[in-house]
């Protein structure tokens, strides 16, 4: 990873949290509870896929028709979460795997 891709990954950074503070104040509460879940969950691939900036944008339609963000995502957050990386490898799966091949490598 270069420099500039560095810089680049910045500006998208940058962009994507002004989109973030651009959403309605109950959307952004439970976009950054989102964030926050996925975070510690930890598909692998959120780095540098795009389901962050595809919720954003599934929130920002949600809030121009009117939406309450409850209504799209339902009362369970993190089942609603859950259910976007369904599909993806996650950290905690690499570590439960990890554990499986190599017991007592949690115990330090």
């Amino acid at each position: 990873m270069g420099i500039q891709d560095i810089i680049e990954g910045k500006k998208q950074w940058r962009a994507h949290v002004a989109r973030v503070k651009a959403l309605p104040p109950d959307y952004r509460i439970v976009y950054q509870e989102m964030q926050r879940y996925l975070f510690k969950v930890g598909p692998v691939d959120l780095a540098g896929g795009g389901l962050l900036p595809g919720i954003v944008d599934f929130f920002e339609e949600g809030a121009a028709a009117g939406k309450g963000v409850l209504e799209l995502v339902g009362a369970d957050v993190a089942a609603f979460c859950d259910g976007l990386i369904s599909d993806s490898r996650t950290y905690a799966e690499i570590y439960q795997e990890s554990i499986h091949h190599n017991p007592g490598a949690d115990r330090k």
